[in-house]
């Protein structure tokens, strides 16, 4: 679990501190189920589009959201909470002289709307009088009337919370038993639904679902008092309850004899081996500092992938426009110009909003705007960025990406990170082959504690678990180890990386971003890599 995650999770075992902004207000399990009639929404939309447009406006597009959250919190045999949420609304963003105006409304009647359409409006027109040149919108198809749903087995909304909570406290008694002191463990599940429509032409109605079962499994050496933890392997994903039925055929044991998983997660099994690892780690040697070869799982590289290529290649961050959460980036525009050489002729790098089982993954963006996936490294070179529709005459393209998100109906919608990846390589290498030429490595699975700088340049990673190379084995497990990079002579240091039989996804439910905040759920993509001559630090020491 990243930082981010941590602190959300605090923030609503603590009382329920994000419980307005993210929850919404409480409501009863079996309301989860409910929607919005669809004759409705489109009504409203009309009447927000007519409004907005006889207040002066050029262009319009309405969102009406209604989302649904529930949580399931537990800590040994008690559940600590249970959270059923929803929030639902109208937001409604115009261009009037030029610039951009933005209103909102809980109101879900003709008059409601109406008043946020002329408020949006006014808003954008007090902003043309100080704003020095005016919004130019690429080109976007009117879609006509289109639906885009998560492709589901099992809706998590319809299972009972009982089947949950019996799940869960299953989970921690399986890690007890197996030797932990002390274990958490959570289910997650949200559901996005989505209507958008512009003047454009597009009625877009989306059914967005996303699930997430983290754990923190704690061993405790009860004569010294040290204590070691480890925490769940699993992704969130853009995926119904079918995740969590464990299927056998869906996971992989690695070279260090840890069990990974890919679009279903056992729980129970991974409960069980956390206890064991968390026992394991109390007894494991710390690291020597210096150079080595790191073979890094997909559990562990998405977050690397995350910070280093997903965050600095935002164009709002290349242009400076948006600086908060961790700043801009070193990768501006005159090293796209160059095809600046950003990793080795390994790594390609690309977004794309439709991959399966992402948690990105949707038909159209918030802007209406049909996704996609494009490179953003390619041969390691620096091909491009992720940019909306506003943005998109900068780069001299006619088109967005497709990567504009709004967390919720009430919040404006901007440019956001897409599912960015690692692509798989294109020889045939299993993980065995990655690790049999390495003579003095580190194998790191799951991720850990992150700091990065400023401009996405200068960054330091640790993770779950940590195995000794040695002479092309992997021998026994390590502890306190963190890796330090600067961001392309990591990535040129790459390289190898596996093919498409080990390829898995990792991600963030909860990625920040923006003033005031939002969050964003995103997903990123691997094989196991391997990166030679990386400089390694004992994190034990540097504490000390």
């Amino acid at each position: 679990m990243q930082r981010r995650d941590f602190l959300a999770l605090s923030g609503l075992t603590a009382g329920g501190l994000l419980l307005p902004s993210f929850f919404g207000r409480a409501i009863a399990a079996e309301q989860l189920l409910e929607t919005i009639d669809p004759a409705l929404k489109k009504r409203l939309a009309d009447d927000a589009m007519t409004a907005a447009k006889a207040a002066g406006a050029s262009y319009c597009d309405v969102r009406i959201g209604r989302y649904l959250r529930q949580a399931v919190m537990t800590r040994e045999n008690k559940v600590q909470g249970i959270m059923n949420g929803e929030s639902t609304g109208v937001g409604i963003r115009v261009i009037a002289n030029g610039a951009w105006g933005f209103a909102a409304t809980n109101e879900l009647t003709q008059a409601g709307v109406v008043r946020a359409a002329q408020q949006a409006a006014a808003i954008a027109k007090a902003n043309a009088k100080i704003q020095t040149a005016p919004v130019q919108l690429a080109k976007a198809p009117g879609f006509g009337e289109v639906s885009w749903r998560t492709p589901l087995q099992k809706n998590a909304m319809a299972v009972p919370v009982k089947e949950k909570a019996d799940l869960l406290l299953g989970v921690n008694a399986a890690a007890m038993a197996a030797g932990a002191s002390f274990v958490n463990s959570t289910l997650f599940a949200i559901n996005e639904q989505k209507y958008f429509a512009s003047t454009d032409g597009s009625y877009i109605d989306q059914d967005v679902h996303r699930i997430w079962a983290p754990m923190s499994v704690t061993a405790i050496d009860k004569s010294s008092g040290k204590f070691r933890t480890r925490a769940g392997l699993s992704s969130p994903m853009g995926m119904g309850y079918e995740y969590l039925d464990g299927n056998a055929a869906d996971k992989t044991v690695l070279p260090n004899g840890v069990t990974v998983y890919g679009k279903s997660y056992d729980m129970r099994e991974d409960a069980v081996a956390a206890a064991k690892h968390a026992q394991e780690k109390l007894k494991a040697p710390s690291i020597k500092p210096g150079k080595y070869d790191l073979v890094l799982d997909p559990s562990h590289t998405w977050l690397t992938i995350h910070e280093s290529v997903g965050h600095p290649l935002e164009l709002d961050r290349v242009l400076g426009y948006e600086a908060n959460y961790a700043g801009t980036s070193f990768a501006t525009l005159d090293k796209q110009k160059e095809h600046f050489q950003y990793g080795s002729d390994k790594v390609n790098i690309f977004a794309d909003k439709l991959q399966p089982g992402s948690l990105g993954a949707v038909g159209y963006d918030d802007e209406g705007v049909k996704c996609k996936k494009w490179d953003l490294i390619k041969g390691g070179k620096l091909m491009d960025y992720q940019a909306i529709r506003d943005q998109a005459h900068i780069l001299g393209k006619t088109e967005s990406d497709g990567c504009c998100y709004a967390d919720s109906w009430s919040s404006v919608q901007f440019q956001r990170m897409a599912n960015v990846s690692l692509a798989a390589g294109k020889d045939a290498l299993s993980v065995a082959d990655l690790v049999k030429n390495v003579e003095n490595g580190i194998y790191i699975v799951g991720d850990g504690s992150f700091s990065i700088d400023q401009q996405r340049y200068n960054a330091q990673f640790g993770g779950q678990l940590f195995y000794e190379i040695k002479d092309g084995k992997v021998t026994r497990m390590l502890e306190d180890v963190a890796y330090q990079i600067r961001t392309p002579e990591f990535w040129n240091a790459c390289v190898a990386v596996a093919d498409e039989r080990d390829y898995r996804l990792g991600g963030s439910f909860f990625d920040g971003k923006g003033q005031p905040g939002q969050v964003s759920a995103v997903s990123h993509g691997s094989s196991t890599a391997r990166f030679n001559g990386i400089n390694v630090i004992n994190t034990a020491r540097a504490l000390g």
